[in-house]
This record gives structure tokens, sequence and C-alpha cells, in this order.
């Protein structure tokens, strides 16, 4: 059975027409006066499910975690969790934690205390709450920095008390909001998969709200791209990534080509698209376009080959140009190459030697293909 990209683990309870979501948001609307931040949303999220809400600031995607925390009330529409609709139930009686991008801690407290805040709120017994944030210190590999106050830690160790305080109450959503983003690059890396771990083991819902792709990619078991208030679509990461749903997702996540055409052939599963002088790209898809109409075409840098010598078959899926840029970034390089009709199209090449014998040159006259299914018909 082929799949869209690797999958992290064997958890779709979202393909069950029989599994019911954890949480159900349903036709909500947030306006601000004459603005409208959320705009007649709907979305399910399972019970244990990694869910990132990913998109541009503005787009909505922090509104609709505080409307899940209880910050903010909608202004229509309906919020459900594990079956209670949460109209006009207050933040601290909802069975969910956020934990915030600035981490909020306290300054003048310690790691346990912080990390205890909650649970003294709720007026649980100190022993109770002793062995609660020993657990939470263990969860997060801090026992030797119970007694550091926040200014004594790095950015990494505070948000690690940041989770550690979220989840010591123990909710049944945690909500996570740019939570790796006061994190250097190579800390936020190795953190993303410590989350996902973490998640995994405790078996809890998180949702998190990034306008970071990667992180989303990494993390989550599924994205909600947002724009303008409303879901562009909703799926796995190698499905956004491979099969993105329209030209909007298509640009938004990673580096794609598009091409604009006009379908020129229509063959069961295949469609051909005239993109350009001499350049026809034929596809494998569903999709079954009138003949004659405007279609996009999009493909990703690494589905591009870039070759001195023809393919096999130039008639298709293949088209001369021009290397204009070279990028070499170590692990691959990156070509910029102007295609014959005119088009600058990105290509990437994974470094998989060290030493190239005959490596490309600026100017130089080379062949761009791709494979019958390595780009996909955009429906808009």
């Amino acid at each position: 059975m082929k799949s869209l990209g690797n999958i992290r683990r064997s958890f779709a309870p979202w393909a069950d027409p029989s599994a019911k979501p954890f949480i159900a948001v349903k036709n909500v609307t947030k306006k601000f006066g004459d603005f409208i931040a959320v705009d007649d949303l709907s979305l399910d999220i399972y019970h244990r499910e990694f869910f990132a809400l990913l998109g541009a600031s503005g787009c909505g995607k922090s509104t609709l975690l505080r409307m899940l925390a209880g910050f903010e009330q909608p202004t229509s529409g309906e919020i459900v969790l594990d079956g209670q609709d949460l109209a006009g139930t207050p933040p601290y009686r909802r069975p969910v934690n956020m934990m915030f991008q600035s981490y909020a801690l306290f300054p003048h407290m310690t790691v346990e205390k912080n990390i205890a805040f909650g649970l003294r709120q709720d007026g649980m017994a100190k022993d109770e709450i002793a062995e609660r944030v020993l657990q939470m210190l263990k969860m997060v590999k801090l026992e030797k920095f119970a007694t550091r106050k926040p200014n004594q830690l790095s950015g990494g160790q505070r948000q690690r008390v940041a989770l550690a305080r979220s989840l010591a109450k123990r909710p049944k959503v945690l909500l996570l909001d740019e939570p790796l983003g006061a994190l250097d690059k190579k800390l936020r890396e190795e953190t993303q998969f410590e989350l996902m771990d973490l998640q995994q083991s405790l078996g809890l819902t998180f949702v998190v709200v990034t306008h970071d792709q990667e992180e989303a990619m990494t993390m989550a078991d599924r994205i909600a791209v947002m724009s303008h208030g409303k879901v562009a679509q909703v799926a796995t990461p190698a499905e956004i990534y491979e099969a993105p749903n329209s030209r909007f997702v298509a640009d938004f996540i990673g580096d794609v080509n598009i091409f604009d055409g006009t379908v020129s052939a229509i063959r069961p599963g295949v469609v051909e698209v005239a993109v350009g002088e001499g350049f026809t790209a034929r596809t494998a898809t569903p999709e079954t376009p009138a003949l004659g109409n405007r279609a996009g075409f999009a493909i990703r840098p690494e589905k591009l080959r870039v070759t001195r010598r023809p393919p096999t078959d130039a008639s298709v899926n293949a088209s001369t140009g021009e290397i204009w840029d070279i990028g070499y970034l170590g692990d691959m390089t990156i070509f910029h190459v102007k295609l014959k009709s005119g088009q600058v199209v990105k290509a990437s090449s994974l470094n998989a030697v060290r030493a190239v014998e005959e490596p490309f040159a600026y100017d130089e006259e080379v062949w761009v293909s791709f494979d019958e299914n390595a780009g996909v018909l955009l429906k808009d």
C-alpha cells in the first residue's frame, strides 16, 4: 500500500467514520467590531492527536486557540470538548491548560514553586503536590534545577518549566501558543522531538499554534492550514505537502514551482497541461478537468532533475533551460533555472557524495525534467 510520505505512527481516527471527535468546533465565528478573526470555522480534533494550527500572522489561529482556552468567547457557533459544550465555562473550569509563548513564569518563584502554583490554587494536599512536582521535574529532566529561579535558567530550561507547569494539573488538552518561538534553531529542533515523545507517552491531546511550517510538519499528526479566519486544508503533513488542495496551500507550504497552462490532453487517471513554449506537464491525477480549461500545475524543487543530457522522452515533463543561480547549502545544492518559456524554476539536488566531478556552472544550458507522479494538478 502506497503512502504519501512516511508516517510517524499508525494513528488515524479521522479516517474512521465511527470515531467521535474529542474537540468539535462547529461553525464558530469570532468578530472584533467589524473585523472577522474567525469566519464560520468547523474543525474536528481527536483524542490523543497532536494537532497544529498553521498560518501567517492574522489568520485567526491564536484567536481560535484562545477560544478553546476560554479567554475569548465565540460570537456565534459552539465548541464541544469530550461531549461538553464549553459555552460560558470560564478558563479555570475547563479541562484544558495553555502554555504561552512568553512562558509567563513567576520570576520570584523557584522552578518547583512555579510548577506547583496551579496545584496549590486547586487546594491539593501538600504531600500530593510534592509528589506531582517531582514527577513533572523528572519528566522534563530538571530535577537538579528545582530550587533555581527563572532568571538562572536557559531559554530551553524555562520552556521545560512552563511545559511542566502546564501539564501538572493533568489537563485533557494542552494548548501551546508558539511554544518554541524563543528557542534557537538547534534547540528548537531537539525540543520538537521531545514534545512529540512526551505527548505520546502521556496520551494527551495537544493543539499547537505556529507559523513555522517545519515545526508543524515535524510534530503534528494533522495540520489545519488557515487563511483569513478559515481553514484552507486539514490533512497529515505528507498530504499537505504532496497533495495540496489549492494554489494557496501549495504556495504556503515549503518551496514550490507553479505553472499556469491549458489542459491539452486527458486520459483515465492522467492529465496533460501545456505550460510553456514546447513544454507539456503530464501528471497522474484523479481530477478530470475539461479539455481547454486553464489549469495550474505544482511541483516541488527536490522532484526536478537538472541534467546535461535530455531525458529518454523529452516530449513531456522536460524543458531546456539556462542556469541563472547556484546555491551550495552543504547537504544540498539549489539551482535557479530559466526555462525556454522564460519562467525561472527552483530545483534542489541532494549532495550524496563529497566531490562532484563536473559541477554545473552559471549560464550553462541544461535539461529540467521530472516523473509523471512528481507534480500535482491544482484546483484553483
